[in-house]
């Protein structure tokens, strides 16, 4: 049975020892405390310790188990960054560690009401849930946190008391509601409406002190009067009358506009029995024999209300008409009232995660935690933010082990996968939900236990990148298969590109010291990057060699290499051998400074220079091989050149803007920009031509514009 709790009358007088006597525990519990506070006894100063054992002495009540009341001793001085996690780990175990990174999270839920939209604090703000559903003991230690604090700040000034007690009222309260804890509940709400309103409190507490010793004798013999009549048809209850509580009075005032003579509940009495069906035996016990009123019955035991309560109120008329509100319940609906979702920790049924009783509690949890947070920040700066990218835009799955994971809404069990570790998502076979396999195309719900099957061996498939087959949901998952295949593409080319340039370099009697030039001249960083293109055929290996041999040769030939420091065209076009002529570049590949290039004699619009892989050039080359003339880039070159880009991407808000913002951090001048919708396929296709100045930033550009979410492709255009 939960103990009573008597609102704003609290002990604090006594050492630790003196303070811990009182509380009747178990050995268990004395042991692991005493070990705390030998932890932390040297660290902590008087407020630390003060608040500390406080919120002990709040959780006792609630009869929780030794982990919370330790974590929740420890908490102030963690909190002050005193003592270090690993220590904690060490002394008191991982269990408490763990549920103390919990605490430590719940800090964010201060800042639900006031804070901005950005992303990092949107992640925080998920992270707080995840730790919220995984252990709602934290939960429950940060509430009594809070009841403390409010105590505490009884006698600070008014602007201190007003913020702690509208974060309480904005925040705290609801979500001791909505989980259903009653026992916090109650005093969160009396506190605050004390501090925001003291006139109205300090009224209504006064009419209750006026009439409290007349009310206790009415209520002792009402008491006595219904016990009896139970006993007379043999049902066991607990009856005793109950404190109202004084928000709850004000509450009841404003909401029906009634003066305080016109409350019903003032007088109030509650029916505790062992089984359902005596609820309602007691009911027909109590409505027999007292008339009651119809508008003022509710049956919360047959249908209970959002955070789980479950409760019958009525109101009768008593001795000398006056009206008495009653609750009956079972000692378990109690319970419930008075805990919520700290009467059922899984620890305490040792139920294993799974669909079973512990599994689906869990689920509750969550669907509570989130129907809070979108009641405490409705109206915000922070709603619509918090709706988009935590609750509406995303699902929570658990693991047969019962770990939680946030996907994006729409994720696929391969996106889950790859949310657990790239290796699982490279190795993935299959999936099941609840037990049953599904396809890769499932879309994952909410609350979906799923279990990934892996082989031994990666072996993710290009399939999974094509949008149209909806493998995949997350830009995540997208990016960790793409660079997959980039790294083994890589690696294939790496080896063939070094046992091609091998080859070649012992025909010639060179070395890798001679291709050190050329790493710089083709625009890489490292020569392994060279000889990845070399063996991709990104870089033409007799390019790359006359290259070196204009370099290393007595007598050089020099075929694609123009002498240093000359000037080319305005353009930055030599034609090799002559020099600098009238040139234009080919519209049909666009080539930038960087590009290997060759030039081709026009009729009347001098030379246009093509990439020497444009498919234009090629059919030009074939036709008339004779207007076919060695060009390359001049040594000093300034100005910027267009270049047409294709970008193929899933259709989303925003998805412009991010393209934009790439654009524009890369300093890049948009010459024109078009977009088309692929309706069937939800993508959006984006043709645009910019300025820029050589290969390399080329590059960079595409590289940027690929990582953007929801990206399948950038390229070039020819």
């Amino acid at each position: 049975m939960v103990a009573t709790r008597q609102s704003h009358q609290h002990d604090t007088q006594g050492d630790f020892n003196t303070r811990l006597d009182l509380l009747n525990l178990t050995q268990e519990k004395r042991d692991q405390l005493n070990k705390a506070n030998t932890l932390c006894a040297e660290l902590q100063n008087h407020h630390q310790q003060n608040m500390a054992m406080e919120m002990v002495e709040i959780l006792v009540e609630m009869n929780l188990d030794s982990d919370t009341l330790v974590t929740a001793y420890i908490t102030p001085c963690f909190l002050a960054n005193l003592i270090e996690i690993d220590t904690i780990s060490e002394v008191m175990g991982s269990h408490v560690a763990s549920l103390l990174t919990g605490v430590s999270q719940m800090a964010t839920i201060s800042t639900l009401a006031h804070q901005g939209t950005g992303t990092v604090q949107v992640d925080k703000i998920r992270r707080m849930l995840l730790a919220m559903v995984e252990d709602v003991r934290a939960v429950v230690i940060k509430l009594a946190e809070q009841v403390c604090y409010l105590r505490e700040v009884k006698n600070a000034t008014e602007e201190e008391r007003v913020i702690a007690a509208k974060a309480t009222a904005d925040i705290f309260a609801p979500l001791a509601n909505r989980l259903g804890i009653g026992q916090l509940k109650w005093e969160l709400e009396d506190l605050s409406f004390r501090y925001l309103h003291p006139d109205l409190y300090k009224s209504i507490a006064k009419q209750l002190d006026d009439k409290r010793l007349g009310r206790e004798a009415y209520m002792a013999d009402m008491v006595e009067q219904v016990k009896t009549k139970l006993e007379q048809v043999g049902i066991k209850a607990e009856v005793y009358g109950r404190p109202k509580h004084i928000y709850s009075i004000y509450k009841k005032m404003a909401q029906k506009n009634y003066e305080f003579d016109q409350l019903f509940d003032i007088r109030a009495m509650r029916i505790v029995v062992d089984e359902l069906q005596d609820c309602y035996g007691a009911l027909g016990i109590v409505h027999t024999n007292w008339r009651h009123l119809n508008k003022e019955f509710d049956d919360y035991v047959a249908t209970p209300k959002q955070n789980g309560y479950q409760s019958i109120h009525t109101v009768v008329f008593g001795p000398e008409g006056k009206t008495v509100e009653i609750q009956i319940r079972t000692h378990a609906m109690h319970q419930d009232a008075e805990l919520g979702v700290a009467a059922h920790w899984m620890y305490k049924e040792g139920a294993l995660p799974g669909r079973g009783s512990g599994y689906e509690q869990k689920i509750s949890w969550l669907r509570k935690l989130l129907q809070w947070q979108e009641e405490v920040v409705d109206g915000s700066d922070l709603a619509d933010e918090l709706k988009n990218q935590v609750v509406e835009d995303r699902v929570y799955i658990f693991t047969p082990r019962g770990d939680i994971f946030d996907l994006p809404l729409g994720a696929t069990p391969l996106d889950f996968a790859y949310y657990i570790h790239s290796n699982v998502g490279h190795r993935c076979i299959g999936a099941k939900v609840f037990g049953k396999i599904v396809p890769f195309t499932h879309q994952l719900h909410t609350g979906d236990q799923v279990e990934i099957l892996t082989q031994k061996q990666p072996n993710p498939s290009r399939d999974w990148l094509n949008p149209s087959l909806g493998y995949i949901k997350s830009s995540r998952a997208r990016a960790k298969i793409h660079h997959w295949f980039k790294q083994l593409d890589r690696d294939k080319n790496l080896s063939a590109g070094k046992e091609i340039l091998d080859n070649e370099l012992q025909k010639l009697d060179l070395n890798y010291k001679h291709l050190e030039p050329a790493i710089k001249r083709f625009n890489f960083k490292e020569l392994d990057d060279l000889m990845v293109a070399i063996g991709a055929g990104d870089v033409r290996l007799n390019q790359l060699l006359n290259f070196i041999t204009d370099r290393t040769d007595d007598e050089p030939v020099i075929r694609f290499k123009t002498p240093s420091k000359v000037s080319g065209d305005k353009n930055g076009i030599v034609v090799d051998g002559v020099g600098s002529l009238m040139s234009h570049m080919a519209k049909c590949c666009r080539p930038v400074p960087g590009d290997q290039i060759i030039g081709y004699i026009t009729q009347g619009r001098g030379i246009g220079v093509h990439r020497d892989d444009c498919d234009s050039f090629t059919n030009l080359k074939t036709q008339h091989p004779e207007r076919v003339i060695a060009v390359s880039w001049s040594d000093e070159i300034h100005g910027s050149y267009a270049l047409a880009i294709k970008i193929e991407a899933s259709d989303r808000a925003g998805l412009i803007r991010d393209i934009s913002s790439v654009l524009a951090n890369e300093k890049v001048n948009v010459l024109s920009m078009n977009m088309e919708m692929v309706d069937a396929r939800q993508l959006a296709l984006f043709t645009m031509q910019v300025e820029v100045h050589d290969l390399s930033s080329t590059n960079r550009l595409l590289s940027k514009l690929d990582q953007i979410e929801g990206v399948h492709e950038t390229k070039r255009s020819h």
